[in-house]
């Protein structure tokens, strides 16, 4: 397995230019110099060649470390001259070209842009990177299409996270793709260009995805089955049903709608049968059809990693059935995930490259042992377990990674694996047949009533079992070092299980007593933490007191009424947090929490002299009060300033200039991300 030892060097390098950040004109030198040194092994004598054999090696991965710290570098857009967020862009207008069609959003159309240029007055600066741009929903009648230019009038905005405890950091999400500004733009805010540019290509996959929509669209009835029916199929998730996702995800088989090496799988079994009668004389030619309808499914279902390693894997496969030449699995594992963080690096962050790369290694690692633990008689009980067996080895690796994204665990995933797999490849194979015969009329409405029946009942049976009180285990926060020590265990036990070596077991003892005492610490800390939490969610004020693992909510009752704002802003504070208890503040402007006052000033106040100062540790401006700085600084002695995320940008700007002016410290939630004060 040489390219596991290669893949590992190169993890290496990606993550510690991440952490590091060398510099180019010392990776470059370096990695020149051990090019040289490699050539001058490769000249000497046989005799020195096996003196100096684990001198190569070492030299081999040392370079291989300074590959992966130079392609981060040259991959991340700040390290160009021409990067967009190297200019001064407030008061630019901006030349867009459209890079996919528009999306429609429930307020807006979305699609990314690449910058061409920006102008300055009468200048056109030459600045490169991506945009995601928002088209009000009234546009003409003639819409930007995949090619497209444009001129931005308003200036672009900062792509920015909320800052929220644990939340999602969708700013670093968007930089890894290259896209770090956005902007909103109505029709008066742009100017469409005459000129556009053509990719056939991509014009050609974008037909093709609108067609499979529309057909899918007309002979699916029902919008849940449809939209499902959609993911399946080519991946396409704008039209799913965010409870019936959160119900998958619940019941551990949110696998079947993210396009994997099951949809491959399928894809790659029904080539081969069609292309069967070229595999005696015109195997070269099945060989280029079976890649090519490979790698345009994946293309057209979206090409994600999960799906790119799936579509390298079969890749692999195809071309050792013609040169009948086998390589090792693990083997090709190593040598996909190799080219792909070599296409991009930061693909390394993805969760679907995570999962999918854990699945894989998992499922080859554990099938057949899990598979040996029992013989069933009879074909039916034989593939039920085979079905359980693969299903378990793959939850074995997949777990320490899904709990450390998404802070659950499903309890139910061996039961509606059990179905959900055989019955959404049945439906993916009726989706094929279903858009291969869609110009049979009878055929296409018989197919697509089927495919109705068969999502709306494997829909309900998820969704049934995802209302069980034991159905997901929530709450479960691991950090990054927890989630490796646990994966250490997983391994180390495993492998001395098979291998009897025992000091596998000791490795394995001590990852779990790592594990343990990580976890008994973070416990105890939470256990004693005093915090003030003033959270990030626009056009709402949201405070938190913490202490110890009780919470006091004061704020609007919104966003604990609305899931998808308690989802994003609070749960996932409340996980980091290992908060148990809840408890909610009566309403009022004043708060103390261990010796700190905390003063809320939503409405607009009229002042009197007064003797003495109010202390105020916290004064936090909330809605939009029509009130002055110096005022509420000549009642109050303000020790910190705090804008929340209710207050409109410009009062927010006034006030931020008022506090420079009088030397108060101010914190801007909307610009900062939420306000923390650990007591």
């Amino acid at each position: 397995m040489p390219f596991a030892r290669i893949l590992l060097a190169l993890v290496t390098g990606i993550l510690l230019q991440w952490n590091i950040q060398f510099r180019f004109c010392w990776l470059l030198p370096a990695f020149i110099a051990g090019l040289c040194l490699l050539l001058a092994y490769f000249f000497l004598p046989l005799r020195l060649k096996f003196r100096f054999g684990l001198f190569c090696g070492l030299l081999v991965l040392a370079q291989t470390v300074l590959l992966g710290a130079m392609l981060v570098w040259m991959t991340e857009p700040r390290n160009k001259q021409t990067w967009i967020g190297n200019a001064a862009i407030e008061q630019a207008c901006a030349e867009l070209e459209l890079e996919e069609s528009l999306t429609e959003k429930p307020n807006s159309f979305k699609a990314i842009a690449s910058i061409k240029a920006i102008y300055q007055g009468h200048r056109r600066i030459p600045a490169r990177g991506k945009v995601i741009v928002y088209f009000k929903k009234d546009l003409p009648l003639k819409r930007p299409a995949i090619g497209s230019l444009l001129i931005a009038v308003r200036p672009l905005q900062e792509v920015k996270s909320t800052g929220n405890p644990g939340s999602f950091d969708y700013k670093r999400y968007c930089y890894f793709q290259g896209i770090s500004h956005q902007v909103y733009l109505a029709p008066e805010d742009y100017i469409l260009l005459p000129a556009a540019t053509v990719y056939p290509f991509k014009n050609f996959i974008f037909s093709c995805r609108q067609w499979v929509l529309r057909t899918i669209r007309k002979f699916i009835p029902g919008e849940k089955e449809a939209g499902l029916a959609e993911a399946l199929l080519i991946g396409y998730k704008d039209d799913l049903d965010k409870d019936l996702v959160q119900s998958y995800s619940n019941t551990g088989v949110v696998h079947v709608i993210a396009i994997s090496g099951l949809h491959l799988g399928l894809i790659y079994g029904l080539l081969l049968v069609l292309t069967r009668p070229l595999r005696s004389r015109l195997l070269w030619l099945r060989l280029v059809i079976i890649i090519a309808g490979l790698w345009l499914f994946s293309i057209l279902a979206g090409a994600q990693p999960s799906v790119l390693r799936s579509a390298l894997m079969f890749t692999f496969l195809a071309g050792g059935e013609v040169l009948r030449r086998r390589s090792g699995i693990y083997n090709s594992l190593a040598l996909s995930a190799f080219l792909l963080l070599c296409y991009n690096p930061f693909w390394l962050w993805d969760i679907g490259f995570q999962l999918s790369y854990s699945a894989v290694l998992s499922i080859l690692i554990f099938f057949r042992p899990v598979y040996n633990w029992w013989v069933f008689p009879g074909w039916l009980p034989d593939q039920l377990w085979k079905l359980s067996a693969v299903t378990l080895s793959a939850q074995l690796l997949t777990t320490p990674v899904s709990c450390f994204h998404f802070h659950q665990f499903p309890l139910m995933f061996l039961v509606t694996n059990l179905v959900a797999v055989p019955l959404s490849s049945a439906i993916l194979f009726g989706e094929l047949l279903l858009c291969a015969l869609h110009f049979v009329q009878p055929v296409a409405k018989l197919t697509g009533w089927l495919l109705h029946w068969l999502i709306f009942l494997m829909n309900a049976f998820i969704e049934r079992i995802g209302r069980l009180p034991f159905a997901v285990w929530e709450g479960l926060y691991l950090s990054a070092v927890q989630a490796v020590l646990l994966t250490a265990f997983i391994l180390c036990l495993s492998a001395w299980f098979m291998a009897k070596h025992r000091v596998l077991l000791w490795m394995g003892l001590l990852s779990a007593l790592s594990f343990m005492a990580l976890r008994a610490q973070s416990f105890r800390d939470t256990g004693r933490q005093k915090k003030i939490i003033i959270y990030n969610i626009t056009k709402h004020r949201t405070i938190e007191f913490l202490a110890g693992r009780k919470a006091y909510y004061a704020g609007d009752k919104t966003p604990l009424r609305d899931r998808q704002l308690w989802s994003f802003h609070i749960k996932s504070s409340r996980v980091l947090h290992r908060i148990n208890r809840q408890k909610i503040c009566l309403p009022g402007r004043e708060f103390i929490f261990c010796n700190r006052r905390l003063i809320i000033v939503d409405t607009a106040l009229q002042f009197l002299p007064v003797a003495k100062k109010i202390r105020a540790d916290i004064l936090l401006l909330s809605r939009n009060p029509s009130v002055k700085i110096t005022s509420l600084s000549a009642v109050m002695d303000i020790r910190q300033l705090v804008i929340d995320g209710s207050v409109p940008p410009w009062r927010a700007a006034n006030w931020k200039k008022e506090c420079d002016s009088l030397r108060i410290p101010c914190y801007n939630i909307a610009e900062k991300g939420a306000f923390v004060m650990k007591l």
